[in-house]
């Protein structure tokens, strides 16, 4: 059943062969894990980039990072992630496996007394990304989902306890409304041009400014401002949003300052 794409979903990988990205795959997704960065003010371009620098530091990391403006997924969906540990075996009674082995981990980025990210915007795009998930493994919304605070109790206090407790969403109520994202992105009802987000339709450029644009992603990443070759790929047959252009223009921002 065709998913109403509302928020582009950015792919922007730590490196391969890493301790945070080994690069095994999954064996196939049963359940998803929710957490919250428990950083606050922390943005997903911003832990992205964190767990990109320290690769080789730690074998933790989660599939995706999510904030008011951007959904970053940094580990493919196909493979495993490190976010919740082995040895705590809460998963296994619940669901007969082990997160890592079977399980998306979904980060929400927050705000409570430090950054400005707009916790509404956020959540919006958390409650759809996880409906998409449902979507996408065939999943019930209501059974399962767990969050890292019900895994692992004696260490985690996210996302129920902490970032969803600072917006006053309560369990039930996140689950109902992935639930009722799940079911309105599903309608079998042809969305209106109101219903559909203007930035996530592929950009009409004329050829000079596709040659132009080609032209300057490949010297960027021939400089390693960027790894990912689908950027060029996507500006070369036109399919390039101009919100996915945007983000990635901020991330060419970023790295041209640091560099």
């Amino acid at each position: 059943m065709a998913f109403k794409m509302k928020y582009p979903i950015v792919q922007q990988y730590i490196p391969i062969n890493t301790k945070r990205r080994s690069g095994f795959k999954n064996r196939g997704i049963e359940f998803i894990v929710v957490h919250d960065t428990g950083n606050d003010g922390s943005t997903a371009v911003g832990n992205v980039n964190y767990y990109t620098n320290s690769a080789n530091v730690e074998s933790a990391s989660a599939h995706t990072f999510i904030d008011d403006k951007v959904i970053v997924e940094c580990v493919p969906l196909t493979e495993k992630a490190w976010h919740v540990l082995y040895n705590v075996t809460t998963d296994n009674a619940l669901y007969g496996y082990d997160s890592n082995d079977h399980a998306i981990g979904v980060e929400l980025c927050y705000s409570n007394k430090k950054g400005s990210i707009n916790n509404q915007e956020a959540y919006k795009r958390y409650v759809w990304y996880i409906a998409y998930l449902c979507n996408k493994y065939s999943l019930n919304p209501l059974k399962r989902i767990s969050g890292h605070n019900e895994l692992d109790p004696n260490r985690k206090s996210d996302p129920y306890k902490n970032a969803l407790k600072i917006m006053g969403i309560a369990k039930t109520q996140f689950l109902n409304d992935v639930a009722a994202e799940l079911k309105e992105c599903t309608s079998s009802e042809s969305p209106t041009k109101t219903e559909v987000m203007e930035d996530d339709e592929p950009m009409k450029l004329d050829k000079w400014a596709v040659d132009m644009l080609v032209k300057n992603l490949t010297e960027f990443k021939a400089k390693e401002y960027f790894t990912d070759e689908t950027w060029i790929t996507k500006a070369k047959d036109g399919t390039l949003t101009a919100s996915e252009l945007a983000f990635l223009n901020t991330i060419l921002i970023a790295r041209a300052v640091k560099k």
